[in-house]
């Protein structure tokens, strides 16, 4: 009798339990970002989303569609992930206009200029024009998150990865602000989150992080973060991004910006005041993947204060670095101490902040599927009641049968 009771319970009961998640996992998934290997709904991808064991995606060129419905096709993909996620994921990507981007004409997307050419025009109408058709073409994708505006000041003209490349609106960093506060405004219309960078300032450097280590120590000057403070103090910052430069006047450990608790923790939230969701730049550039290890990179990382992790797996040459490696990791971490689990509680809230600001839907979602579950429990309790009863009636008109055959004999 036991054993078949037990075999009932495993019946009903196990596909609930595959599909439960611990609190730990949703929080730490809410932290990590992934890239996505193709141009269509990956399942491997889907199945960690439905799962809670990732919260935020990221597209790149080679995740748009290649046909002439490009729009709607890309559309009906970030809706498929999106529906799939019990809390709404952050969707996102690198849309800043010129080099910087991932939507081009030639896939019949809407034209977009460089920051640089904004700057030069001194045209507000230019930056709000721009920044309202990214916005609304974004919105419409269904991505929530675009990584930018840039507000790098182009203090070094020979920089080579955001002055040469068209990513700063100016050398002057009250003319980054004017413009940055209107891309922020415009995105907001359409509730799409921006996210200022690179914290605290790329714009100085002689080397690209994608390809190495660029140390500014020489050449950063404190004006830099000028338009982090203003945006910040009037309320533009929806997000942060680091950089993977070193400069040992802000870390005598010369540690890299993403991994230095001196320029996150101590610099732009204690001294900045910054309250917001802090992003990492890709975890799998140059500068971070050739110097640190994984494990190293991720303690440092999220001890430092970033509260998301982007791993893009977009980088030729670099390990792929999976969600569930990296789950992995920041769980033994939380386990020995070495990362705090009040810091992952820190995280887990501001990025709830953030989604439920914007979304608008992260308390209705997460209530409906936490009745969802409740409902399922339920109805599955009650079938198993309803089983046990049919099954002692069996049992009890079994022993009735088994005495009166007895009696007989």
């Amino acid at each position: 009798m036991k054993r078949v009771l037990f075999a009932l319970l495993f019946f009903f009961y196990l596909p609930l339990c595959a599909q439960t998640t611990d609190s730990l996992t949703i929080k730490i998934g809410q932290m990590i970002l992934i890239g996505m290997p193709k141009a269509e709904v990956d399942s491997a991808v889907l199945a960690e989303v439905k799962a809670g064991q990732v919260g935020a995606l990221i597209y790149f060129e080679k995740n748009i569609p290649k046909s002439a419905s490009a729009f709607a096709a890309f559309k009906r993909m970030s809706w498929t992930y999106q529906k799939a996620a019990a809390i709404p994921l952050f969707i996102c990507i690198d849309q800043e206009g010129g080099k910087v981007n991932r939507l081009k004409e030639k896939y019949g997307f809407t034209r977009s200029v460089t920051a640089q050419d904004i700057g030069k025009s001194k045209s507000l109408d230019s930056v709000r024009f721009y920044a309202d058709a990214t916005a609304a073409t974004l919105a419409g994708l269904g991505i929530n998150v675009n990584f930018a505006p840039c507000v790098d000041v182009a203090v070094n003209p020979a920089n080579p990865v955001i002055v040469k490349n068209g990513r700063s609106y100016s050398a002057s960093e009250d003319t980054v602000i004017m413009f940055a506060k209107e891309v922020v405004t415009e995105h907001r219309k359409y509730g799409v989150v921006t996210v200022l960078k690179h914290f605290p300032g790329h714009g100085s450097s002689d080397n690209d992080t994608h390809l190495g280590l660029a140390d500014v120590t020489n050449t950063w000057q404190e004006r830099e973060l000028k338009p982090y403070r203003a945006l910040i103090d009037e309320g533009f910052a929806d997000g942060v991004m680091t950089s993977h430069i070193v400069n040992k006047k802000l870390d005598s450990r010369a540690l890299p910006g993403t991994l230095s608790r001196a320029m996150l923790d101590s610099l732009l939230r204690k001294k900045i005041g910054y309250r917001g969701v802090i992003f990492s730049d890709d975890m799998q550039m140059k500068a971070i993947a050739n110097n640190y290890g994984l494990e190293e990179t991720i303690k440092l990382s999220i001890n430092a204060g970033v509260d998301i992790l982007c791993f893009s797996n977009n980088i030729q040459g670099v390990e792929e670095r999976t969600v569930n490696k990296v789950q992995a990791i920041i769980k033994k971490f939380v386990a020995s101490g070495e990362i705090p689990a009040s810091r992952i509680d820190e995280s887990f809230h501001r990025i709830m902040n953030l989604k439920k600001n914007f979304s608008g839907t992260e308390l209705e979602v997460l209530k409906q599927t936490n009745q969802t579950l409740t409902q399922k429990i339920q109805l599955q309790a009650e079938a198993l009641k309803k089983t046990n009863e049919e099954l002692q009636q069996w049992v009890d008109g079994k022993k009735k049968w088994k005495k009166k055959k007895n009696k007989k004999s």
